[in-house]
């Protein structure tokens, strides 16, 4: 199959920035016929620090905010020597930005081409300002062709929101410029795309490639059902990448049965773009070092770990010049691994844990939902719709029974029985067959 990089370019009124060399560096690996996914470890650290250092100049010339947190983190001037000293960098945190449109703003207001926010499920929303340059630009520079075998001859449908944040939008940018494929934007079942007429898209345009959320997945899946159409004939994916929401390893090998095709995670934020990508190996996010720079770091000291030790992920912008992101703490929960991949490629692998707020706390440990959901997918009789209820320490799993000649009572015993043994705490069950489908993101924990 022919592959396709960056099947359009892009020049915006002979734009220039702080960015400038780094066109030059990824028109040479262009030009070797190679791409930063496999370079050694020290090319890749040479340019993280000259991208960081980059940042951190363009930052505190244009943005007061971020020139008062280095002065007072002891700067004299925006540069560090070495890769150990970011941790030196002020962190940036997600209650300073939410809901201030200004605050690491380092553009003029005029030149911002287009805005996307958080949802503002937890709060205020965070903004999120790109130029044209940051959209069209800087962020189709670096290539990960062997993560994307995509061409101009897939058609990829995109069921992700198109409203305020960035998923839809930014898909769609990667599929039409970066590999020139045909985008059916479907949305997330808004008025304008009911899931029959989604389906019926993907039909008609014989689409291959399909980007979307875990739980939209299985939708989709059961929906199909109903309508009469049959995946692996009426619709032959030979990909989904899933996006937008976390689910485990089990989830995800469910979604490749129901779907026959290979389904990959992706993993980015609204306010950072592009963070990982997993390969056909599926051991792991490898990280996009074109885009961004990514540590761990101890959510009580700031404290930044090692490889292999779990913490906080802190993500770096590096070819942002409206609003980059230095040091920013996501949030989410994962550790980093030093690549030895069989794919070859050598940037770092991150594993995810989940998000902080939704760990829950079982018997005096903190277990991740997804490691809670990988043990529940294990059973082939239980659905894919579940609802995990927190109360005062009690956990009360509510989960949908699938094709099973099993009777509600004997399969909430098999899963009572189940997850006592795979966590080793005793939980509560309720089979019912009416839990909610959701449009939006998965709700699946409750704490009370």
């Amino acid at each position: 199959m022919k592959l396709q990089s960056h099947k359009m370019t892009v020049s915006v009124d002979e734009h220039t920035s702080h960015l400038e060399a780094f066109k030059a560096f990824f028109k040479r690996l262009d030009d070797e016929g190679v791409t930063i996914e496999k370079l050694p470890r020290e090319s890749i650290d040479d340019y993280h620090l000259q991208a960081i250092n980059a940042t951190l100049a363009h930052v505190w010339d244009n943005n007061a905010f971020y020139r008062q947190s280095l002065v007072e983190a002891g700067f004299a001037e925006p540069k560090i020597d070495s890769l150990e000293q970011l941790a030196s960098v002020p962190m940036l945190r997600k209650d300073v930005i939410r809901g201030d449109k200004m605050k690491i703003l380092c553009v003029e207001p005029k030149e911002i081409g287009q805005v996307h926010l958080t949802s503002g499920t937890s709060g205020k929303p965070i903004y999120t300002s790109y130029t044209l340059a940051d959209q069209y630009v800087y962020d189709l520079l670096p290539k990960y062709l062997e993560l994307f075998k995509e061409s101009d001859e897939d058609v990829a449908a995109i069921a992700l929101p198109y409203e305020f944040a960035l998923p839809g939008l930014g898909w769609q940018r990667l599929f039409q410029f970066a590999f020139g494929t045909a985008v059916l934007s479907l949305g997330k079942g808004g008025y304008m795309a009911p899931v029959d007429k989604s389906l019926e898209l993907m039909k008609e345009y014989q689409a291959t490639v399909l980007a979307t959320t875990p739980s939209y997945a299985a939708l989709l899946a059961e929906e199909s059902e109903r309508y009469g159409i049959k995946l692996g004939e009426d619709i032959r994916l030979k990909k989904i990448w899933l996006t937008g929401e976390g689910c485990s390893a089990t989830f995800r090998e469910r979604l490749e049965q129901w779907w026959g095709c290979e389904v990959s995670f992706f993993y980015g934020s609204t306010e950072c773009g592009v963070v990982g990508i997993e390969c056909s190996e599926h051991r792991g996010y490898h990280v996009a070092e074109g885009h961004v720079k990514v540590e761990i770091v101890d959510p009580s000291t700031g404290k930044k770990q090692p490889y292999g030790k779990t913490g906080e992920i802190v993500v770096t912008t590096l070819l942002r010049e409206g609003m980059p992101m230095v040091r920013y703490r996501s949030g989410d929960i994962g550790y980093l691994q030093k690549s030895q991949c069989a794919c070859g490629i050598t940037m770092d692998v991150l594993h995810l844990r989940g998000r902080m707020e939704s760990m829950l706390r079982l018997g005096g440990m903190d277990y991740s939902p997804f490691l809670i959901e990988h043990f529940l997918m294990e059973l082939p009789d239980v659905g894919m719709w579940y609802h995990l209820k927190m109360n005062q320490g009690e956990l009360t799993i509510e989960a949908e029974p699938f094709r099973t000649t099993l009777s509600d009572e004997q399969l909430a015993d098999n899963i009572r029985e189940h997850m006592a043994e795979r966590i080793g705490v005793n939980c509560n069950v309720v089979v019912r067959r009416d839990i909610p489908r959701t449009f939006g993101k998965a709700t699946r924990i409750f704490q009370s």
